[in-house]
Formats: structure tokens, C-alpha cells, sequence
């Protein structure tokens, strides 16, 4: 040999030998970072909360009258507190300079506020010394100041919702008000004697002049035994809320004016504790109770019985706890969160849904007083000393938690836990719901489905192309096969979506009668060509031509099973199989559903398995059949008992690979699935899996948030099923290729 041709043929072989693995190097190191890249978005999902102390330092003025309450603007510079006098003092955070006041009305000379009571957006109840009750608002408007040079200002003015004149029946003991959006007024008392007069003012719509106005006053009765000690009343003053000295819980509607009905009356704790605290969480369907053993639990009515109309409230869930008394519960504005806090002056902020507990303050300094900003990204509180504290809040993700991900979670309006995806809503007070539980089971639904179509055909098809066709006709079949996966998946799903799912809709009896008689009508034809194959002729077609006698047989039976469907349909099921499904097996079909599924991702899959199981067959050595059937196999005993035992890695590798693809197929499953996030193994129902949520939800979701990153962890679950599957898929093969080796 030339030695120059043979030194540059190693030079050559060494060069590829380092391109080849520098490009798997770089395979490899690619797939780790865009798992990195999608585990770093998805990390702070699970990130502690903090709280920095944004300012700290004493009230502008001396604490000669009681602080009733506390409020700063959603831009944590400006804030204020209530004294009994009815003045709004206001300070700026920077310094802790006191800035002007703001007076609320009274109702006459020298009247100072008895009560204060703080709901809402910057809302407060006043109760006078004389019985009546004002509900104030502090608004803050945001401006552009030229005279400082177009900076940022902030202006803020004090606005009276609604006056509540004294009543007759004396100084009560606690007021609340509120005012809904329509105009309606509602007032309700805690009067000296442990009664509720509830005053109500509905506001109805004129044709012909302007709205009318109807006063409605009522006492409500407490059940005996009753002593109560806190109250709550809903934003738009129809539920009204209140917890007694020995554990129970009262419950009214106020829905009708001048009529309060009791909906619940229940012991809420069997060991008779006091109920301290009340409050709605944002959105005013769950009730946040405290007590003085410190527990801080959430409730909201559910139905007990199946096919019982009315709701009963019921313990949903349970938060920390303190270890005192809790005097003080405030709903966050911005989702499920709440604030508590003890007589030890220690504050917790809990989140609802997820359980979660997610910040404590004030461990060194006892706390008075606090309240949220209106964005609730920052609190305010003062300490024991008349000392203001501003923490600004860093908690973007406090309803996600592995429980709610992958747990069941009692969302609220349900009977009863559940795994629910639901990413968004109409109203702002909305519960996010993000388990991910029902898109891995869409996702391994589908997957599961797919397979049951694809492998037995790919393989079957394998088989005979690779060990009984002639070597021109598996020249054409295998290409025409291996085209099959150029077909861009948008256009089969487009197919299975718009073509085929009505099809089976409209031919449902049909599609069940092809899956009987398709395989009884081959097996017939099978026991007939063994007759039949005597005959010289017949031997020809035989060897290697074996389909064309298959295809009649399948064109013969698929006829039968449409003449005869709707036949049957009409003969056992009323001429209404989706009916009798609903009716007798509690079955909703679905137009599309897992049998789409089957044929659309399975159509897409089948080239992949077919291509890669016919390789490892074809590969098996020729003298391994040669051997079989010189000892007096037949040839399918030789497949059976040599060629598919010898071949079983590439064939097992082959159909994994096919797994991995139908687990990470969007295109078919968002087109013709439905996208309906349910937990149901029935072949007629569809479901969402992980890819297609992706694809679905990702346009969507806010950069940064919640429904983002819990996005990037789907990702992050998806890629680890698959490197899941294709690991103990190659471990497998592995130990197949070591068990059959010797061949």
C-alpha cells in the first residue's frame, strides 16, 4: 500500500473520529442547556417570599389620640392613619414627614369615631359616638407634575361613599356598611343586646323619572345561646358573616332586601373556642376565621348531598397557627392571600389555596396595627411604640405548591377536592387552578391509545416486509412507508380534525363493527386459504404476494361492518349510540376523542416503528434463518422462535422511540383532541396533554408569571419523561442484546 495514502487515510479517519465527537459533545451539552435554560425559568416558582423593610420611623405626630387605623398608596410613598377625631393624617415614607390632613365630616360638633372598621381599596367604616356610620375612601391619583419637571406625583383626596344616620335603638356595639355598585346601601348592627338590626336601601330603575329609593329596616334574632364576637359582611352587602364566644358560625343572606334568611347555623369547633376574627378572602366567597386558640382556617359552603339544592359551610382549610389569640385578619387585593395577626403582635401571611405558609413579621417589634398597600406588594403596620414599618412584599408565586400542582386541591365552588386545570377566568377574583395531574395523564391517555393503534400495525408490517415480501416489492412498500413521516403532522391533524372525526361521528356503529369483523373476516380467510393453497397457482401468490389476497378480504369486511352498523344501531340502541352511552354507561361522547387520537397520532407514528423494526429484522444474519429452516421450521417458526428474539433490541428500541414521539406530538392532539383538561380513561372523551397545553396556553401567559412558569414546567416534566423512557428503553435493549448475543 502507498504509505502516503495510508498515512492520510488515518489522518482522514482521525479527523472524523474528533469531528464526530465533538459534534456528539455538542449534542449533548445543547439538550443540557435547554434543560438548564427551562429549570431556571421554572425555579422561582418554588422561591420563598421576602419582605425588605422599605422605611421605618415614628409617626409625624404625637400619639395624643388612639390610632385607629393605617393605609399607604400602591406606590408605597405616601401614607396615612386615622385618629379618633375622624382626621386622615398623611406623611410621605421617605422621611416620615407628616404631609397634610383630610377630616371626614361628623356629624356634629365634637363627635369623635366610637369604632373604625377597614374593607375594601383604601374603604373604611366610621362609627360616631352618636350611632351613625360613615364609609370614607382614601383614592390616590397618580400625576405628572411640570413644575418638577414631569416627574411622578401623587395626589390624594378623601371621598365619602355613604352616611349612615343614628337609629333609634341606641349606641350599638358594632357597625358595618357597604355600598354595591347599583347603589344599594346596607348597614348592619350589633346592637347592646346581642341583636342584629340589618338596614337596607334599594335602589329601582324608573321609565319615566329618576331612580326611586326604598328604605328597609329588619332585627334579626340570634339563635339562643348565641354570643357574638365577630362579624364580616360581604362588598356588596349580601352575605353577612358572624362567629360566637362558644365555636359557632351564623350565616345570612341578604340577597332580598328586608329579608335576612339564615342559611347556616353549626358549631365550628367541638371544643367550644372563641371565634376572634372574620373576614372574606378576595373575591368574598371563602370566610377566613380566627380564634383564640390562634388557628387561622378558611371556609365556603359546598353541597353535603349529592342532590341537595342548598350549600353548607364547611372547614376547607387549615393555616398556621399562632400561638395566641388572633385579633386581626386582612384579605389580600390581589389573589388568595391572607394576613393575620396575634395578640403578641406577630404577623402571618398565609396563602389559601396552596396552604402555604409564606412570611412572618414584626418577631422583634410587637404590632398594633397593619394593613396592605392596594397592589398588596407592600404592607404597612405600626409597632407598640407609634412606630411606622413599610415592608415591600416579593411574592409573585404564592399559590403554587406541590400539593396544588400534583395534588388534589378543594378549589372553591367545588363539592369536593380535585385535579383541575383552568389557567384563567373572566373576573379578577379568580382561583387559579394549575394541577398538572390531568395534563400528564392527557398526555400518557393519548400516548397509550396511539400505540395500541400503531405498533401492531408497524410491526406486523415489519414482519412481512422484511422476512415473507419479495425483495422488488419491499423495495417500493419501505419507501413509500418511510414518505409517510414527511407529511407535515399540521395537515393530518387538520384531517382527523375536520374529515375523520365527523366521519366517525356519523359512523360510530360502523367503526365498532369493522373492529370485529375485520379480524374474525381474516381469520376465516386464513382457514380457507389453507384449503385453498393446495393448488399450484394459488402457491405462486403465496411467495411474497400474500396482501393481495389480505386486501379483498379487508375491502369485503369493512363493507359489512357499514352495511351492518347502522343496522345494529337502530336495532339495539334506539338508532342512538351516543345516547345509550350517556344513559346506560354514564358516557359523554366526545367528536373528538381518543379514537381520533388513535388514528391521527397513530398514522404519524407508524413510520418511525415501521422503519426501525424492519431494519433490525432485515439485519439478523441470513444464516440464523438458514439454520431454522434447514432443521424443518416453516418459516413463521422461524420468525417466531429466531428472527423476532434476535432482532427484539431494535425492534423494542424502535417502538420506545415511537412512544417518545407520540408523548411530545402537539400538533395532532391540539387539533383533535378537544383540549378538554379531564381525568377519564373512555376512548370517547378527549384530554389535554402537556405538549398541546404548551401550545394553547403560552401566547397567553403574562412573561415572568405564574401560568408562565408553570408552563416551563411542563416543559421540564415532558423532557424527563422522555430521557425517562429512553433511558430504560436503552437499558433494556442492552440487556436484550446481551441475552441474545450469542445468535
Amino acid at each position: 500500500m502507498n504509505e502516503k495514502f495510508r498515512i492520510r487515510a488515518k489522518r482522514n479517519d482521525r479527523i472524523a473520529q474528533w469531528m464526530i465527537t465533538l459534534g456528539g459533545m455538542l449534542v449533548i451539552c445543547s439538550v443540557i442547556l435547554i434543560l438548564v435554560l427551562i429549570a431556571g425559568t421554572t425555579l422561582p416558582l418554588f422561591k420563598a417570599p421576602r419582605a425588605e423593610i422599605f422605611a421605618k420611623f415614628p409617626l409625624p405626630k404625637e400619639p395624643t389620640q388612639e390610632v385607629l387605623a393605617l393605609g399607604v398608596d400602591e406606590y408605597l410613598e405616601t401614607g396615612f392613619f386615622i385618629d379618633r377625631q375622624g382626621r386622615f393624617n398623611f406623611f410621605e415614607n421617605q422621611q416620615g414627614l407628616a404631609s397634610d390632613q383630610m377630616a371626614a365630616q361628623p356629624p356634629g360638633d365634637g363627635i369623635k369615631v366610637l369604632k373604625l372598621e377597614s374593607f375594601g381599596r383604601m374603604q373604611f367604616g366610621l362609627l360616631w359616638e352618636d350611632g351613625s356610620l360613615s364609609l370614607e375612601r382614601v383614592v390616590y391619583k397618580p400625576f405628572f407634575d411640570e413644575a418638577r419637571g414631569n416627574r411622578r406625583s401623587i395626589e390624594h383626596t378623601l371621598e365619602r361613599d355613604a352616611f349612615f344616620p343614628a337609629t333609634t335603638t341606641g349606641l350599638p356595639v358594632q357597625s358595618m356598611g357597604r355600598v354595591a355598585e347599583g347603589g344599594r346601601k346596607t348597614r348592619v348592627d350589633l346592637l347592646t343586646n346581642g341583636q342584629l338590626l340589618i338596614n337596607q336601601v334599594a335602589v329601582s330603575e324608573s321609565l319615566f323619572g329618576d331612580p326611586e329609593e326604598e328604605s328597609f329596616s329588619e332585627s334579626v334574632v340570634v339563635p339562643a345561646g348565641a354570643s357574638l364576637t365577630a362579624m364580616a359582611l360581604s362588598s356588596d352587602g349580601t352575605k353577612l358573616y358572624a362567629g360566637t364566644s362558644s365555636g359557632r358560625l351564623l350565616r345570612w343572606s341578604l340577597a332580598e332586601p328586608g329579608t335576612a334568611e339564615l342559611l347556616d347555623d353549626l358549631r365550628a369547633f367541638d371544643d367550644q373556642r372563641t371565634i376572634t376574627a372574620l373576614t372574606l378572602v378576595f373575591g368574598d366567597y371563602s370566610l377566613a376565621v380566627g380564634d383564640d386558640r390562634g388557628e387561622v382556617t378558611t371556609w365556603f359552603p359546598v353541597r353535603i348531598e349529592e342532590n341537595r339544592a342548598g350549600k353548607q359551610l364547611q372547614r376547607i382549610h387549615d393555616l398556621s397557627s399562632h400561638n395566641g389569640t388572633v385579633v386581626m385578619i386582612r384579605p389580600s387585593l390581589r389573589d388568595k392571600s391572607l394576613l393575620s395577626l396575634s395578640e403578641q403582635g406577630l404577623l402571618r401571611l398565609d396563602h389559601m389555596t396552596s396552604e402555604r405558609h409564606l412570611l412572618e413579621l414584626g418577631n422583634h417589634e410587637p404590632l398594633t396595627h397593619y394593613n396592605f398597600s392596594t397592589r398588596s406588594d407592600g404592607i404597612i403596620a405600626m409597632t407598640s411604640d407609634h412606630r411606622a414599618i413599610i415592608w415591600r412584599l416579593d411574592n409573585p408565586h404564592p399559590e403554587v405548591s406541590w400539593g396544588t400542582l400534583f395534588g388534589k386541591t378543594w378549589y372553591e365552588g367545588y363539592d369536593a377536592p380535585e385535579f383541575v386545570w383552568q389557567s384563567s377566568s373572566g373576573n379578577d377574583d379568580f382561583e387559579p387552578k394549575l394541577s398538572l395531574t390531568p395534563l400528564i395523564f392527557g398526555t400518557l391517555k393519548g400516548t397509550f391509545y396511539a400505540m395500541l393503534f400503531a405498533v401492531p400495525l408497524a410491526l406486523l408490517g415489519a414482519i412481512y416486509t422484511s422476512q415473507f415480501c419479495r425483495p422488488r416489492l419491499r423495495g417500493i412498500i419501505k419507501p413509500a412507508i418511510e414518505i409517510m413521516a414527511a407529511i407535515p403532522t399540521v395537515i393530518i391533524g387538520f384531517l382527523a380534525a375536520l374529515w375523520l372525526a365527523p366521519l366517525v361521528e356519523k359512523s360510530l356503529g360502523a367503526v365498532f363493527m369493522s373492529i370485529v369483523f375485520i379480524p374474525v373476516g381474516l381469520i376465516i380467510a386464513v382457514i380457507i386459504w389453507q384449503t385453498l393453497r393446495r393448488h399450484e397457482p394459488l402457491k405462486r401468490i403465496e411467495r411474497g404476494y400474500e396482501f393481495l389476497a389480505v386486501i379483498p378480504v379487508i375491502i369485503l369486511s369493512l363493507a359489512i361492518a357499514i352495511t351492518l352498523g347502522p343496522l345494529a344501531e337502530n336495532l339495539l340502541f334506539d338508532g342512538n349510540l351516543k345516547q345509550w352511552l350517556f344513559t346506560e354507561m354514564g358516557t359523554r361522547y366526545d367528536p373528538r376523542n381518543c379514537i381520533i387520537i388513535a388514528f391521527g397520532m397513530g398514522f404519524a407514528v407508524i413510520p418511525l416503528i415501521f422503519t426501525i423494526a424492519e431494519d433490525a429484522l432485515s439485519n439478523v444474519p441470513p444464516a440464523l434463518r438458514a439454520a431454522s429452516l434447514a432443521c424443518g421450521a416453516s418459516r413463521w417458526q422461524t420468525v417466531w422462535r429466531v428472527i423476532l428474539p434476535s432482532a427484539s433490541p431494535g425492534i423494542f428500541a424502535g417502538s420506545m422511540i415511537g412512544f417518545g414521539r407520540a408523548v411530545g406530538e402537539t400538533m395532532i392532539v391540539l387539533m383533535a383532541t378537544g383540549n378538554t383538561a379531564i381525568m377519564d380513561l373512555s376512548i370517547f372523551n378527549g384530554m389535554r396533554p402537556l405538549s398541546a397545553n404548551i401550545a394553547v396556553e403560552i401566547p397567553e401567559a403574562p412573561h415572568g408569571g405564574t401560568l408562565y412558569r408553570t408552563l416551563f414546567l411542563s416543559a421540564v416534566i415532558l423532557f424527563l419523561m422522555t430521557f425517562v423512557v429512553n433511558t430504560a428503553a436503552e437499558v433494556i435493549r442492552q440487556r436484550l442484546r446481551k441475552k441474545y448475543g450469542r445468535f
